[in-house]
């Protein structure tokens, strides 16, 4: 799957171990998600992006995108889609220009309202544990029927399947696969099989 919306779970890496990079890739693929956010919050972002985009086996993306500068270096170190904590118009405008999917954060329904008028309709909820997320999604599938979200910030293994239920709700995100790679890649391969099954449970529905 060459497409960040063919999956309904987006593994979030925020690398701090730069020998944990092969580690997430071997784990990912072999568990049969072969994507990552990499969050470039850390100092090894943006190499960890060059690395896994070079293995050609897996669809890398970059996270806690916060301005054009560095939405542009994750381009050219590979990134294939773009993750950002807020809406920034010209974030969203500098990634749709580089023909890449960009997924800004929201919380509030004038955010949503705005992501909207900007042309986007798959949108992160961030921080999705700081509220009632199951509450705001249904409310916004009321209103928002064309919008569908993917919750980000505190995603469980044990929480994310009452999410995937959600009709509003495309993908969720969360960093418990790759913070796996602690013990090899034989348990990121693990957790992200597991998270594979939780997920073919249902799809969102326009």
């Amino acid at each position: 799957m060459n497409d960040v919306f063919d999956h309904r779970v987006i593994p979030l890496a925020t690398v701090r171990d730069p020998g944990h990079v092969d580690v997430i890739g071997d784990g990912l693929v072999d568990g049969g998600l072969p994507v990552v956010e990499v969050a470039l919050r850390g100092e090894y972002g943006l190499a960890a992006i060059r690395r896994l985009s070079a293995r050609g086996d897996i669809l890398v993306g970059a996270g806690t995108v916060r301005s054009v500068a560095q939405a542009a270096d994750a381009i050219e170190a590979g990134a294939r889609f773009i993750v950002s904590p807020n809406l920034d118009d010209d974030v969203v405008e500098f990634v749709g220009r580089a023909g890449l999917a960009v997924i800004p954060g929201v919380l509030t329904p004038t955010e949503v309202g705005n992501a909207v008028r900007l042309g986007l309709h798959r949108l992160k909820l961030f921080p999705a544990a700081a509220v009632d997320a199951r509450a705001l999604l249904t409310a916004y599938r009321a209103v928002f029927p064309d919008v569908a979200f993917m919750p980000s910030a505190g995603i469980t293994a044990a929480s994310m399947a009452e999410l995937l239920e959600l009709q509003a709700v495309f993908a969720v995100s969360g960093s418990w696969i790759t913070a796996a790679a602690a013990r090899g890649a034989t348990a990121v391969a693990e957790e992200a099989r597991a998270a594979v099954t939780i997920a073919t449970g249902g799809r969102w529905r326009a």
